[in-house]
């Protein structure tokens, strides 16, 4: 069984990913862990609505900025070895 990205991995190349900036091979990964992975898919799919409120030169929902923000200070916080830097309950 092929080893899937990480979530930290995701979420540092999750931008870029979502802009269109990565190789094929990185966004091939990050695909592939988004469809496994339902809290990245999540943040992803915060990052998407944050992105299109900013596009529309809309505030961003608080909610939603409050939840990536403290997504990625859960990555900071998280401890090596945890089991592959998931977030529970994220």
């Amino acid at each position: 069984m092929q080893r899937r990205t990480g979530c930290a991995e995701v979420i540092r190349v999750l931008q870029a990913y979502l802009d269109g900036e990565t190789d094929e091979v990185t966004a091939r990964r990050v695909v592939a862990h988004l469809d496994g992975c339902h809290d990245c898919g999540m943040e992803a799919d915060l990052y998407r609505e944050i992105k299109k409120s900013l596009a529309r030169r809309e505030r961003p929902d608080t909610r939603a900025v409050e939840r990536l923000r403290g997504f990625g200070e859960s990555l900071l916080h998280s401890a090596p070895g945890d089991g592959g830097n998931r977030i529970p309950g994220g």
